[in-house]
């Protein structure tokens, strides 16, 4: 699949296909923000990535918070058949991602340069306009220049009008001569400019890295698999390999279910350096392996008419947030909770065991109108805490108080919401105080508030025997579990999901909300199995419908 249909295209005036690999379980919130921050089109998904297409330029497409990593997509197709070929045959097929449809390469590396100068061109308009005063003593110069030049143009104004009449007979005579030359010219120009595009695309130095998961790893190395593309896009497009520090980066995943071709857009460092110095003078660049920093001449980056700060500058990959000091639970997880809370202005939101903060800053960086509260026992946690609110510069809005959750020093019903990460793990042994736990936020949650957990299996088992007088659960939620399940792809690409298929997340499957009865007042209504890496843990949504004793 082209990455975009049709001919050959610059920029996004059509919309460009890209993808984004989430967490497992976080695809159905990275649906919707894509829909609702991008207005994206065409959105479907398979486990861990989720594909769309859209018209946003940089700015909006960093704006995303729920995504790992951004692509632009070149390639989406079925899986390679490594069961009944040789692996010669399948080396052939490999080649064949560059050699059927080179366009389509070429299409993609046409959006990526757009993308990038046109982001550079905004990061330039934004630092010229960042100085009032500096930009208003050099608008006296150009004043005072203008009146100089006035007074000499005056001068000149004698001997010019003497001329005229001479130039004017000359203009006339050669006039033939002149038409002749332009046109000529003009040729030579197109010449020299199509013969620039050409030397910048041979220029290109690029690396493949490579990811194969399911049967294919039996078979091949993602080195091995590199290695073949790589010789088959030096072929095919004269481009020069550089595995340290090239121009261009090519993603290709092959697994059991399909097989994706992509540009990397953010890449692994946060520092973006000013333009300084003329081409060729070392300058100094990320290593694209996340190393630190190695010397590379500024010529590679101009390489394909990019500018220096532009390339530095897209470095920076989604899920990393440069306003979070000291990472506590995963940014991409807390954003997704806080998204569910329903947060609104003016409200009051609180979490009972804020840990570093995290879940208050993405909350608070998303929707700022909103009084933000923090409390926790630990002064380590509540002291890293403190320092990310100063860096992130939301000190002011998010108030922090040591205290139990178990005894908050808030009057009941005070809070509008409730976000919180329940500790687990072998370090945190909460047993039967979970109980305790969620009545005292049930007591400070106003009826009609919202409370939004991160619970491990064990934490859900415990709250289920907790409630012994369960009542039959009468919501209409919705349990979003194992949503790359494959029995659900689309039956022509058999590779992703599409954007009618997607309601599936709110039609199938409600057994984890089933297993989950009311706690008390609060009525379960939404629950989504997401991955934390080693482990897998259970977001939850309940509301609160009544108050406690009625």
């Amino acid at each position: 699949m082209a990455a975009v249909p049709g001919g050959r295209r610059s920029g996004t005036a059509a919309g460009a296909r890209f993808f984004c690999t989430a967490g497992r379980g976080l695809e159905p919130f990275l649906m919707r923000e894509v829909r609702s921050r991008l207005a994206a089109t065409q959105v479907e998904y398979i486990s861990g990535k989720v594909f769309f297409t859209t018209c946003s330029d940089l700015n909006m497409l960093k704006k995303l918070k729920s995504a790992e990593r951004l692509f632009l997509l070149i390639k989406k197709q079925l899986p390679f058949n490594v069961s009944s070929v040789s692996k010669g045959k399948i080396f052939n097929e490999m080649q064949r991602l560059t050699n059927d449809d080179p366009e389509s390469w070429l299409n993609a590396i046409s959006i990526w340069k757009n993308l990038l100068e046109l982001d550079a061109k905004k990061v330039k308009l934004s630092q010229k306009n960042a100085n009032p005063l500096k930009r208003k003593v050099g608008e006296n110069d150009i004043i005072a220049k203008k009146l100089k030049t006035a007074q000499m143009q005056e001068i000149q104004e004698n001997k010019e009008c003497q001329m005229e009449k001479q130039i004017e007979e000359e203009t006339l005579e050669q006039g033939n001569f002149t038409t002749k030359r332009d046109k000529s010219q003009e040729e030579l120009q197109n010449d020299v400019a199509e013969a620039v595009d050409t030397q910048k695309q041979n220029d290109l130095t690029f690396r493949v890295s490579c990811r194969c998961s399911g049967a294919i790893v039996k078979t091949f190395t993602a080195q091995e698999v590199g290695r073949v593309i790589g010789i088959a896009l030096m072929k095919q497009f004269g481009w020069k390999a550089d595995l340290r520090n090239p121009n261009l980066e090519i993603f290709i995943h092959l697994s059991d279910i399909y097989c994706v071709v992509g540009i990397p857009v953010f890449r692994t460092s946060k520092t973006m350096l000013n333009n300084s110095g003329e081409s060729g003078q070392p300058c100094l660049v990320p290593d694209l392996r996340g190393n630190g920093f190695s010397f590379s001449p500024l010529r590679t980056m101009l390489a394909v008419g990019l500018s220096y700060t532009a390339f530095i500058m897209l470095r920076v990959p989604l899920a990393s947030r440069a306003y979070i000091k000291t990472a506590g639970l995963r940014s991409t997880i807390a954003w997704a909770m806080a998204s569910l809370a329903e947060i609104k202005a003016g409200a009051v939101v609180l979490d009972p065991m804020c840990g570093l903060g995290t879940i208050l800053l993405e909350a608070a960086k998303e929707w700022p109108d909103v009084y933000y509260m923090g409390a926790d026992v630990s002064d380590s946690q509540l002291l890293g805490a403190c320092d990310n609110l100063k860096a992130a510069g939301l000190k002011d809005k998010i108030e922090l108080l040591k205290a139990s959750v178990i005894e908050l020093p808030l009057p009941s019903e005070s809070v509008d919401t409730i976000i919180s990460d329940i500790p687990f793990g072998k370090k945190f042994k909460l047993g039967k105080d979970i109980k305790h736990i969620i009545q005292e936020m049930e007591r400070v949650l106003r009826v009609g508030g919202t409370i939004v957990l991160l619970l491990s299996e064990d934490h859900h088992r415990r709250l289920k025997s907790c409630e012994e007088s369960s009542v039959p659960l009468n919501s209409k939620g919705s349990c979003k579990d194992k949503p790359g399940s494959t029995e659900c792809l689309n039956p022509e690409e058999k590779a992703a999901i599409s954007e009618p298929a997607s309601s599936s997340f709110a039609a199938s499957n409600q057994e984890c909300l089933d297993r989950m009865p009311p706690f008390g007042s609060l009525v379960p209504v939404e629950c989504y199995r997401v991955s934390l890496g080693k482990t897998d843990a259970l977001i939850y949504k309940y509301k609160k419908s009544h108050s406690p004793g009625q």
